[in-house]
């Protein structure tokens, strides 16, 4: 009950200050009066997406499925990779040196070259969101997998537990904090991939209607996209961050966060 109270708090607040944010924009356009094609007033915005708002909905949809497609492949390579890298000197000698590599090229350069190599498809969308959420979920699983008490696993392997036993029992769930930090980057990332394989090469998706839009000097149209894509990433942010809620109640984090319960 406690909780739900302060959700509905931080909620209350949040909408009080978006709130406020968009009738300072509006007096503000009032006042000084910008050409709508550098700065519409929010409720030129709000009439955009009015005209068209199954449009604007199937856009998001697309976006939505692309980040969540490649996401989720990111959170299962991702933590495959980990165990692989946490268990093998040649995987953390060779592919975790290939990651960080991979991971130091600006994503935009890489992205030509899924469209040569997958077509126009969703496909390349779906890799390069894959691509840039990938290291984020490797790299704080890795750090989760090996920051365990060296006493728990020796005693472990002393009670004859099997190296699968330890990773499942201990390894694991010791990482979970850890790999849920590394998951609410990579949602975001995720997102970020996705609009950027439709920049490239898309005929669907928030990102391909920004590029209509700029191609039209519709900038009301750009602004509707952009608010889109806010909401798109709190929202599964916050989805994330609520998994993990659900999932590691007992961690010193989430008991912070939410004061003592009583």
């Amino acid at each position: 009950m406690t909780r739900t109270l302060s959700a509905l708090r931080e909620a209350a607040m949040v909408v009080a200050l978006l709130a406020a944010v968009a009738l300072l924009w509006q007096g503000a356009v009032w006042a000084f009066r910008p050409p709508p094609i550098i700065l519409p007033a929010p409720t030129d915005i709000w009439t955009e997406f009015l005209l068209s708002p199954a449009y604007f909905l199937r856009m998001a949809g697309f976006t939505l499925y692309t980040t969540l497609a490649g996401f989720l492949l990111a959170v299962v390579l991702g933590l495959a990779l980990a165990v692989g890298i946490v268990h093998s000197k040649f995987m953390e000698r060779t592919v975790y040196t290939l990651l960080v590599a991979l991971n130091s090229v600006p994503k935009v350069a890489l992205a030509p070259l899924f469209v040569i190599w997958m077509g126009t498809g969703i496909e390349p969308k779906i890799a390069i969101a894959l691509m840039l959420a990938l290291f984020s979920v490797v790299i704080d699983a890795v750090l989760g997998l090996r920051t365990v008490d060296p006493d728990m696993i020796n005693l472990a392997r002393a009670s004859r537990a099997s190296s699968f036993d330890i990773l499942r029992k201990i390894r694991f769930p010791n990482a979970l904090p850890s790999v849920f930090a590394g998951l609410k980057v990579a949602i975001s990332f995720a997102l970020v991939g996705a609009i950027v394989g439709e920049f490239v090469a898309g005929s669907e998706g928030l990102g391909f209607a920004i590029l209509t839009a700029q191609g039209q000097f519709d900038t009301p149209r750009v602004f509707v996209c952009l608010i889109l894509l806010g909401l798109l990433g709190t929202v599964l942010f916050y989805i994330v961050e609520a998994l993990e809620t659900f999932l590691l109640p007992w961690h010193v984090s989430q008991r912070s966060a939410h004061g003592p319960q009583h």
